[in-house]
């Protein structure tokens, strides 16, 4: 099976000129095409920051390691240049643009990924047929991007900009906050849906709670605190995590 994802020897520091704010350290992971992973962990113990500094945030410095995405190298690329080679994170706290409504924002960022140039009219059932998809109503395209919206309702808008931009590679930082149950189950479906449609879509899913994983299970199962991997295993993790929490990796030194 094709490695889609390889991180190595990875740190990162929200503070290149102080040594223990590294948030990461000397992480290594690898992800085949096709695969679920999930990094469970208490909170500030570096998943969130590990997921921005995939995506290539510039808050956080990566001060050791490499990251290589369907064999390459893309440590030092933009932001912008890892999304159009095919990685997607879906935010955990979205940000409010006003004066863009859903609509136009997601027909430029499906015009950019795909090169070509759509009518509005074939852009719209496209876009419909997702929303249908996350049961969102057509009149949510004329929304201003997350202004206004609930949690749920932003939520909901990623994995829907997930659903058209059809990326290779899918990491959901923490998507399942704040989200009641009937949403999650919307969200989940939208993600199983994107899945299905992309066989070979690796998925990274870092979460602190088991909820979406009982819809969306993983192959592996990691466990993070402070800034490392602990422990690695199958579903059974997810169990040991319900019924012990995370004390004793917390404990753990190194």
């Amino acid at each position: 099976m094709d490695k889609i994802l390889k991180i190595k020897d990875f740190f990162v520091s929200i503070d290149d000129k102080i040594d223990d704010k590294k948030v990461v350290k000397d992480f290594n992971l690898s992800i085949n095409k096709g695969c679920v992973h999930a990094i469970m962990g208490p909170n500030g113990s570096g998943k969130s920051s590990l997921a921005y500094s995939l995506m290539g945030h510039p808050s956080y410095k990566i001060m050791g390691g490499e990251i290589i995405f369907l064999g390459e190298n893309i440590t030092n690329l933009a932001p912008d240049k890892r999304a159009n080679l095919g990685m997607f994170l879906a935010f955990q706290y979205p940000c409010e643009i006003s004066g863009a409504t859903v609509f136009s924002v997601l027909k430029e960022l499906y015009t950019i990924k795909t090169k070509k140039l759509i009518t509005v009219a074939k852009f719209t059932d496209i876009l419909f047929e997702n929303m249908d998809i996350l049961g969102i109503d057509y009149s949510f395209a004329k929304r201003a991007l997350n202004e206004g919206f609930s949690g749920g309702e932003k939520k909901k808008f990623e994995i829907l900009q997930m659903l058209i931009l059809k990326p290779k590679f899918l990491i959901l930082d923490e998507i399942d906050s704040g989200l009641d149950i009937d949403a999650l189950k919307i969200v989940s479906a939208g993600i199983l849906k994107a899945q299905e449609n992309n066989p070979d879509m690796g998925i990274l899913i870092i979460t602190h709670y088991s909820r979406i994983l009982k819809y969306i299970m993983p192959d592996f199962v990691h466990i993070m605190c402070n800034g490392k991997i602990k422990k690695t295993g199958g579903p059974e993790l997810i169990e040991e995590i319900e019924k012990d929490g995370y004390a004793r990796f917390i404990s753990q030194e190194g």
